[in-house]
């Protein structure tokens, strides 16, 4: 007699530089794998190359009597992937990316914390706001992004193209943008970083430059990244539930495999804005 074997859902996780030390990979991980002991199945865990997407779903992925699910933990914007897994019968879930189509997805509001970040700037008193962007190929950096500038419209603040530079989340970029934005004739008085390890790039070139935090620069970043603690002043930041959305998302993807979602399963999570002494007054 055939044993029953336990149901294993596969994690794809797009590959990029210290993707081992990623605080974002760990957290995601760490929720997936609470659901899959509560739940008592296995877990998966799939690193496919970023440039290369139609080599993310082999022929051994698509096959139901060995994989009961997929758990996208992002997708690059690349809905046809998504779409190619649920054609051949795959129960799917999108990480991290709000989709308007009938696809299933949990994710973080990143527009919404994006505006709340650059709204406590200009409360605070400052018109002269620069970013430095995420990975633009990215939902997560593409809507920080736009809710930086939305922001500054909606405050009658125009943007300028000066003030925005492009880290994509790694920290050599960030500090390049750090040292073109501080060395501006009319340099910013307060910076949205996308994330906290380019934030804390900021602090130090800053640093570097003798300008104080927060007094002369107010610095933001973004995941509440443990790195924080390390940071010579305080980094106020955006939280963000990780571990909930990993966790979340494969206890849905369990629930569509067995019939018992109602679909399509839209989830959208609210991240929520830590104060600290470097989001200081002009």
């Amino acid at each position: 007699m055939a044993v029953k074997r336990k149901p294993i859902y596969v994690l794809i996780l797009p590959r990029f530089e210290d993707i081992f030390h990623s605080f974002y990979t760990g957290e995601i991980t760490k929720g997936v794998n609470l659901a899959a002991s509560r739940l008592n199945v296995d877990f998966l865990v799939h690193i496919a190359d970023r440039s290369d997407h139609a080599a993310w779903l082999d022929p051994t992925l698509l096959d139901r009597k060995h994989v009961d699910g997929i758990l996208f933990a992002d997708i690059d914007n690349d809905l046809d992937i998504v779409k190619k897994a649920i054609t051949r019968g795959m129960p799917c879930l999108v990480l991290n990316n709000i989709i308007h189509e009938p696809i299933n997805y949990i994710a973080v509001n990143n527009y919404e914390a994006a505006m709340q970040v650059v709204e406590r700037f200009i409360k605070l008193g400052h018109k002269h706001i620069a970013t430095i962007a995420g990975d633009l190929t990215t939902q997560a950096g593409q809507s920080r992004l736009e809710g930086y500038n939305d922001a500054l419209k909606k405050h009658n603040i125009e943007p300028d193209e000066t003030y925005v530079k492009l880290g994509g989340f790694l920290r050599t970029p960030a500090r390049e943008a750090a040292v073109e934005l501080l060395k501006l004739k009319s340099r910013p008085t307060a910076i949205f970083a996308a994330s906290d390890v380019m934030a804390l790039e900021v602090m130090d070139v800053a640093k570097s430059k003798k300008i104080s935090i927060p007094s002369e620069l107010a610095i933001c970043g973004f995941d509440d990244n443990p790195l924080r603690a390390h940071s010579s002043i305080p980094l106020a930041t955006v939280s963000q539930p990780l571990v909930e959305m990993g966790r979340l998302g494969l206890e849905m993807l369990y629930q569509i495999s067995h019939g018992l979602a109602k679909l399509p399963v839209k989830e959208v999570l609210l991240a929520k804005l830590i104060q600290a002494e470097s989001m200081g007054k002009i």
